[in-house]
């Protein structure tokens, strides 16, 4: 048996290509040898993964792990996960760069309230930016 997360990838694989049921079970049988999702196990479940990225799905990137800070700077984090969220970014593009750049911390953990600060007028900034060549086009 699969895991749950793994299962719902596959029904969300699905949903994407916009396979009716019958077309769904037959690649189920092509890939796996199973009529039903529930009968899969983890390698098979991979193939079935396998042939539906061949047919087109692209798996949504994760969002990465949300950092923790201390208590006081949440509101700050909040702004800054909001600001991340409108861009459609995920927390990678943050900790892979900025926070040294612009902090000279090696983590976001280590960010104080001005430098948290500072991270947010730079996600800010290019909102702006991207809004304005929105505006352009």
């Amino acid at each position: 048996m699969i895991s749950g997360k793994l299962l719902t990838l596959i029904h969300v694989a699905r949903q994407k290509l916009g396979m009716d049921d019958d077309t769904y079970r037959a690649m189920l049988f092509e890939a796996a040898g199973v009529r039903s999702a529930k009968d899969l196990t983890p390698a098979t479940a991979e193939r079935v993964l396998r042939h539906m990225k061949r047919s087109g799905f692209v798996p949504k990137e994760s969002l990465g792990r949300r950092p923790k800070v201390a208590t006081i700077y949440e509101p700050k984090l909040r702004k800054i996960e909001a600001l991340l969220a409108d861009a459609g970014r995920s927390w990678s593009y943050i900790t892979k760069g900025m926070v040294k750049r612009i902090c000279k911390v090696d983590a976001i953990e280590f960010c104080q309230g001005e430098e948290l600060t500072m991270l947010i007028a730079a996600l800010q900034k290019d909102a702006d930016r991207r809004r304005n060549e929105l505006r352009r086009r």
